[in-house]
């Protein structure tokens, strides 16, 4: 029952998050609220984790989520069932788009998506970092790597790297 469980939700999640990799966490995050599959803590380490992962951040999480929830079996059907959607509506959209891309209506559905996918990233940000409240060193360096980042456009690869650095330094002085 599982396993149909798994397929059903990440079959939802490759289905309706448009935008990338990232736009999947809301939903993920939903799934920690709805099934005891993964906590909060855990859906940031996972984050965290499939960001600096070589390959798509969705699919990343999807793995590690259902390995989380039903060992390897669990990795392989939510990482499937993710991709399908994605696969399918891929191919469908590639032959609909070359003929509609200037159409008014199909560029508008695609700019009404762009800050619905912001917002809903907007929202999953609020809630782990008011989950993550008790960690002041986690906040603080957050708060330096923002500030950091709005004076010194590096690549996001350089700021997971300092973080991580960090995640692994201040532990050895607590």
């Amino acid at each position: 029952m599982i396993l149909f469980t798994l397929a059903a939700e990440f079959f939802k999640i490759g289905f309706f998050s448009f935008g990338g990799g990232y736009a999947t966490i809301p939903f993920l995050y939903h799934l920690s609220e709805i099934y005891s599959w993964y906590t909060l803590e855990e859906l940031t380490q996972m984050i965290a984790i499939a960001a600096i992962t070589p390959g798509p951040v969705g699919i990343n999480v999807a793995t590690y989520a259902g390995l989380q929830a039903h060992g390897i079996i669990g990795s392989l059907v939510a990482t499937i069932f993710e991709v399908i959607p994605s696969f399918v509506l891929v191919i469908i959209i590639s032959k609909i788009l070359k003929e509609y891309r200037t159409n008014f209506y199909v560029k508008s559905i695609i700019e009404t998506l762009k800050p619905i996918s912001c917002a809903l990233l907007l929202f999953v940000f609020i809630g782990l970092l008011k989950s993550n409240l008790h960690d002041y060193e986690g906040l603080l360096l957050l708060a330096v790597l923002v500030l950091i980042s709005l004076k010194s456009k590096k690549d996001p690869i350089f700021y997971m790297i300092i973080a991580g650095t960090a995640g692994i330094i201040l532990p050895l002085f607590s």
